[in-house]
């Protein structure tokens, strides 16, 4: 298997097909058939090739600044991780979650962050639930338009520290859309 990162404006179309075709598999009934991102595009990816060369597992990043209880924080957020079905038990998705890691070694920042609906995965590569209150911009999906702030405590926050800052219990200002 191999990992490669690509920037999101480097990716050609017939790869653009194949990352659609993989995250409407993986997220059936949720996502746009139509496109390779939720919300938003984001900045990465990390994509994994099978040894023919398939695309069989790919991760968004998007880096960014968040205010994490009055002090600005440098964030890198994890989206839509995903393994292709037929793939899956291949410990594909923990490569990725690795490459994360050694992405995030000396560089500027403080902590990876990522919403899940099923954590085992992300508590077994070393990241920690935390429940914080959360202010974001929420975005209509469909329409591609700003609704409105979102302002409550997330349950599905997880993050895992990479630099030398402590996380505080304090809320978290995403300055941005929820991944």
């Amino acid at each position: 298997m191999k990992i490669h990162r690509k920037l999101e404006c480097e990716i050609e179309n017939n790869l653009n097909e194949n990352i659609q075709e993989l995250l409407f598999e993986c997220f059936t009934n949720i996502y746009p058939k139509n496109r390779t991102y939720f919300k938003q595009l984001p900045h990465f990816r990390f994509l994994a090739f099978n040894d023919e060369n398939d695309l069989v597992g790919q991760v968004g990043l998007d880096y960014r600044v968040m205010n994490l209880d009055g002090c600005p924080v440098r964030i890198l957020g994890v989206i839509d991780l995903c393994v292709s079905p037929k793939h899956q038990s291949q410990e594909i998705g923990s490569k990725l979650l690795l490459e994360i890691d050694h992405f995030s070694r000396e560089r500027n920042i403080d902590f990876i962050l990522l919403f899940a609906d099923n954590p085992k995965l992300y508590l077994k590569n070393g990241y920690k639930s935390v429940k914080i209150k959360c202010k974001w911009l929420k975005i209509d999906h469909e329409n591609h338009m700003t609704k409105n702030i979102g302002d409550e405590v997330i349950d599905e926050l997880m993050i895992k520290k990479t630099g030398e800052m402590n996380w505080s219990d304090g809320d978290l200002d995403l300055l941005g859309y929820l991944y």
